[in-house]
This record gives structure tokens, C-alpha cells and sequence, in this order.
């Protein structure tokens, strides 16, 4: 069964390298693509994705604020936040942790990683117990 993932990064070249790389090492995963919050925003109102794979630092709506809305329209949509940036207490992260965010993955990271926490979020017993 394929597996919708949505990727947001106001980077596009971000995004056209983290498709390419995913459905290559992954044929069950199928990668939608947008660079920016809103455009991500409107395509999560359609409901039918399994991950939310979004940068942090975006021009038009950031990562918690995304992260936040997302969680308004569907509170056990997996979400992962990829960022460049390290530890600030006022940071998008430390707002979206305190907000139930589980999973970060900080830049450059290795896309077998990524994967695994994809893996490790859309199993089955994972969506079943509301993670």
C-alpha cells in the first residue's frame, strides 16, 4: 500500500532532492511536494496524507505554526520537523514539542534515518494508539 507523504520547504531544491531520494529507496512511498505553509495547509485540508514531513524556518507561516494548524484538523496526522538550526528556547521546535510534537530530524541528516522515522510513524501499531 502506498504511503502519501507531504514535504514542505520554501528550499524547492530541498524538496525535489528529499522526493527523488525517498521513492527511489522506497517504492511504497509517494512524495507531494510544496514550498510553502500554505500551500501545504490547503493540501492537508484534502485529508488524505499519511506524514507531514516540514522545515521549520519558512517566509510565510513557519513550522510550529503549520504544525499547530495541522494538529487542529487532524490530531493524529504524523509530523516530523526537519531544521538546520540547534537549540533556542524560544524555537519553533521547543513550542511544537510542548504542543506534542515527537519526532525532529536536524539538517544534514542521513536519509536512512529519515526513513526509519517515517517507518517508526506511519506503522500500523503506531496510528492505532494515536502517535
Amino acid at each position: 500500500m502506498d504511503r502519501l507523504i507531504l514535504i514542505v520547504d520554501d528550499e524547492k531544491e530541498v524538496t525535489d532532492y528529499l522526493k527523488i531520494e525517498l521513492e527511489e529507496q522506497r517504492q511504497d512511498f509517494k512524495i507531494i511536494c510544496k514550498n510553502s505553509g500554505y500551500e501545504a495547509l490547503n493540501y492537508i485540508m484534502k485529508g488524505n496524507i499519511d506524514l507531514l514531513l516540514t522545515d521549520i524556518a519558512m517566509p510565510d507561516m513557519d513550522g510550529y505554526e503549520l504544525f499547530s494548524r495541522t494538529r487542529e484538523l487532524n490530531e493524529n496526522l504524523p509530523v516530523i520537523m526537519m531544521t538546520g538550526f540547534g537549540y533556542d528556547p524560544n524555537h519553533a521546535v521547543v513550542k511544537s514539542r510542548k504542543a506534542g510534537l515527537h519526532d525532529v530530524i536536524f539538517k544534514p541528516f542521513q536519509i536512512d534515518k529519515l526513513i526509519a522515522l517515517i517507518i517508526k510513524r506511519i506503522s500500523p501499531e503506531n496510528a492505532t494508539n494515536g502517535i
